[in-house]
This record gives structure tokens, sequence and C-alpha cells, in this order.
């Protein structure tokens, strides 16, 4: 499903200086599989989701993903791809305020005519993360949990053969962030291939393996069973 190889990412400094956040990185996934991507703060997880994503093309390397290799490909190239491929899921959800929840999960078909199978669709998504009786109600009347799964439910719109989730249980409390992790592990079980970033030890622990981002580098880490022995 993904397959990068000696990638090197650059950026200046905010006094000039030349920063590597990643250095000769390379990364294999397997189509159906869970991993997670752990480090501190600022050491690069979310640039190598973006990199993966075809969100940033400023890099050196190659990412292949899903047989679609990233290097030279146009903006609407890049486009087509991440809605044919990719679902993304963000700590903050990025949900419009102004539309209701099932206008959120809509939002990949924006550019085109909303059809009755596009709306069914996307009730049916909302329907699989156990949110359709909540479908016509705006993001600031729903929990935080709520609108982590209203996000997961526009990523999956598309049908995407990987998910991307970046601190994905970040701003949600211990039980709700658990009920998240748990949905992942359904969609996993499902067959969606999902590579999540994180600096917790609670989704990293429901991952089928943890690879930890260190100077520039991904190192494989032992996996721990997670608490209650989800699996």
């Amino acid at each position: 499903m993904i397959r990068a190889r000696d990638i090197q990412k650059e950026y200046h400094d905010g006094d000039g200086s030349l920063v590597r956040v990643l250095d000769a990185l390379s990364l294999e996934v397997e189509q159906g599989d869970f991993v997670a991507v752990v480090g501190p703060s600022g050491s690069g997880k979310s640039t190598l989701l973006h990199l993966l994503g075809g969100l940033d093309v400023h890099y050196k390397g190659d990412v292949e993903v899903g047989g679609v290799k990233l290097r030279g490909l146009s903006d609407r190239e890049l486009a087509r791809f991440r809605n044919s491929h990719v679902g993304f899921v963000f700590q903050s959800f990025h949900l419009i305020p102004n539309l209701s929840a099932v206008e959120n999960v809509l939002m990949p078909s924006h550019f085109g005519p909303v059809s009755t199978e596009g709306r069914k669709r996307a009730e049916a998504m909302l329907d699989r993360v156990g949110l359709l009786s909540k479908k016509d109600r705006a993001p600031v009347r729903l929990s935080g949990g709520e609108r982590q799964r209203v996000a997961i439910a526009r990523a999956l719109f598309t049908g995407p053969k990987l998910l991307l989730c970046d601190e994905p249980t970040g701003n949600l409390d211990a039980a709700t962030g658990a009920g998240v992790i748990q949905l992942f592990h359904e969609l996993h079980r499902e067959g969606l291939t999902v590579l999540a970033v994180t600096h917790e030890e609670r989704m990293s622990s429901a991952a089928r393996r943890v690879l930890r981002l260190k100077e520039g580098k991904l190192v494989e880490e032992p996996v721990r069973p997670a608490p209650g022995g989800a699996s």
C-alpha cells in the first residue's frame, strides 16, 4: 500500500538555519495493516503524513501509495489521487461550522452536484460511525467525540484505500478517545489500511505495528497489548 524510499525533507528555521526533519527515511506498509508512528512534537510525524498523502511535494526521494507514484504529479493529479485513494482525519476535526453533520460528510463531493445517491452514501457513512440520528446537527451541537466521528465519516465518503490520521485522539478525553480507537479497530478489521501519527500511548497500543520517528528515521518498536485486551 505504501512504499517510501530515501525520503529527505528540509526546511529553514526561524534563524535561517537548515533543519533536516526527515533523513533518508524509508517505510513500507502493507494493504490492511494498522500502523502507528510515534514521537514527540516536532519530530516530523505530521510532515511525514503530509508527504504520504500528497499534501506536500517538496521533498527528495520517492513515495508510492496504492500503486500511484506521487513524484511528478500535477496539482490536479494529486487532488484526484487524494480523492480516490486517501482519507484524512485530523486532531482538530476541520468541520465547517455552518453545515450539518451530513453536509460535512458530503464535502468531498463539494465541486460537483450533490446527488440523491451522494446524500444516501453520506448518511450510510454516518450510520457506520453511529451518528445517523444526528445527521442534521451542526458541529456546535455535537460532542468532541461525535465531531471526530463525523470527520471519520467524511474521510470514508470516497471509499479510500488508506486512512491517514494526525493525532486523531489528541483533543478527546480518555473515554471518548477509546471509542474512536475502537472504531479504527473495526475499520481495520474490515480491510482498511490505517496509519496514525500520535504521541499518545493509548493510540499506539491499538496498532499492529509501532514505528518511532527518531532523528529523521523510523525504528520499529515492539507492540504492547492494548488496555482491556483489544486487538
